[in-house]
């Protein structure tokens, strides 16, 4: 029997810690993300998940330990360089620019795979026009592969709440990442855009980019994922498949109390 040798990690963190002042946000947390898969970190409110994606990122850097991706440290890199290297995120508090179309804002996610001069943009060379115009075929295919084209020349202000979650994810697979972060993906919609999140997901999944998802709805989580790690006050209290989470001590006590 031939033995299937095991998915390179993506990502990589090693022993991470985030302090703020006296406050111990992530406390020695350590795990892969594997190249290809449906990865989630769930745990209790201020449990530290949006504090590891901003370690991640670079917003608020890891008092210690090391951030790997694609076999480099990227520890303290800062935002920008992080999603030039191949790692792109959302928010979990919507952050578009409002009073841009939807279309400008999947644009703009782009500009850090620009190749475009300034002498280009002053005198429009031939360079610059093709260069705008494959930005913006790539920006109108996102809007479809997101289900929002019909909003491709409407204020991002404008859309109805579940479609600017969609555009926020549209406009980070504008940076081309090997790796998308979702933080709360799922907050505040219906079950039935639930499901069709689930299965973008999976179509994101399909073009070869790894996600790696913060979200508190147990059936998006549990309906997506292929492995989860749970934090609780900061600590890594478990790791696995969906069903190990599920039915592990600790989890359950975390999540309803240890009179539960």
């Amino acid at each position: 029997m031939t033995v299937q040798p095991a998915a390179e990690p993506i990502l990589r963190i090693d022993h991470v810690t985030k302090r703020f002042g006296g406050l111990v946000a992530v406390d020695d947390v350590t795990f892969d993300v594997k190249r290809g898969e449906i990865f989630a970190l769930i745990g209790p409110n201020g449990a530290g998940k949006t504090t590891l994606f901003n370690g991640i990122t670079g917003i608020f850097p890891p008092t210690t330990g090391r951030v790997v991706f694609q076999g480099g440290e990227i520890t303290g890199s800062p935002p920008h360089r992080v999603a030039a290297l191949g790692i792109a995120r959302t928010f979990q508090n919507i952050r578009l620019f409002e009073y841009m179309s939807s279309l400008d804002n999947v644009r703009l996610g782009q500009h850090c795979r620009m190749h475009a001069k300034l002498w280009d943009s002053l005198f429009k060379t031939p360079a610059e026009r093709a260069e705008e115009k494959r930005v913006t075929d790539n920006a109108i295919e996102l809007l479809k592969f997101v289900g929002i084209e019909k909003y491709t020349h409407v204020y991002a202000r404008n859309l109805p709440y579940g479609s600017q979650r969609r555009l926020e994810i549209a406009r980070a697979l504008a940076t081309s990442p090997a790796l998308l972060l979702l933080d709360e993906p799922a907050a505040g919609f219906t079950p039935q855009e639930k499901v069709e999140l689930m299965s973008l997901v999976h179509k994101i999944i399909e073009r070869g980019i790894t996600v790696f998802l913060i979200e508190h709805d147990m059936k998006v989580v549990m309906g997506v994922s292929r492995r989860i790690v749970v934090l609780d006050h900061g600590e890594k209290i478990a790791e696995g498949t969906p069903e190990q989470v599920r039915n592990d001590q600790r989890v359950i006590e975390a999540y309803l109390g240890k009179q539960h």
